[in-house]
This record gives structure tokens, sequence and C-alpha cells, in this order.
């Protein structure tokens, strides 16, 4: 399994931005696809995106299409989650995972970093 250390969350207002990183170790990062997840009070674990290894195919939550972006930089073994025109529905605790395939479950979790957006 792939370690995963997430970065970047913190308060903002609504309207801001901010830009998740999720660092993994290991020298097979490539093979494995990755997720972001949030999960809000009250409210279960919520998919946010996910990219393939190669990061050529993306997919997002329809609440989250449109001002959220994620990429990746196999070179740094790193995912990103940019947020943009961020709204108070956002605040969540958001976590990033891996899985070794597009029909394989995420087994490999981060330990989530929290995000804030003041209305």
């Amino acid at each position: 399994q792939v370690q995963l250390v997430e970065s970047g969350g913190g308060l903002v207002q609504a309207g801001g931005s901010l830009r998740l990183s999720c660092a993994a170790s290991g020298r097979t990062f490539s093979s494995y696809d990755m997720g972001w997840f949030r999960r809000s009070p009250g409210k279960g674990r919520e998919h946010v995106a996910t990219i393939s290894g190669s990061g050529g195919s993306t997919n997002y939550a329809d609440s989250v299409k449109g001002r959220f972006t994620i990429s990746r930089d196999n070179a740094k073994n790193t995912v990103y989650l940019q947020m943009n025109s961020l709204k108070p529905e956002d605040t969540a605790i958001y976590y990033c995972a891996a899985r070794v395939g597009p029909i394989a479950p995420f087994r490999s979790w981060g330990q989530g970093t929290q995000v804030t957006v003041s209305s």
C-alpha cells in the first residue's frame, strides 16, 4: 500500500480558492488512480474527484464540476486539488485516496485536511 499525506487545508472566505496537495510514498505512484473525497458534519463520505495513473482521465462530482480541478505530478509523487469559487457547503475534511485500478476499491487513505469556507 501507498502512504498518503494531505496538506493545504485552511480557512477561506466564500468565493476564494485553496489548493490541496497529497504526497505519496513509494516508487509506483503512477500505477495508482488517485481520488479526493470529503466528509462534512452530518454527511457521509462524498467522492469529489478522481484521476487516472497517467493523468489522462478525470472525473468529478456534479457539485464541484467547473470549480475544482484534480491534477497530478508523477515525478513528485503528488496529487493536487485546486478549489476555486469555494462555497460554505464545501466545508469538510478532505481526504486523498489511492487504488490500483479503475475498478478496484480505494484502500489507501490519508489522514485528511480541514477546509472551512466562511460566508
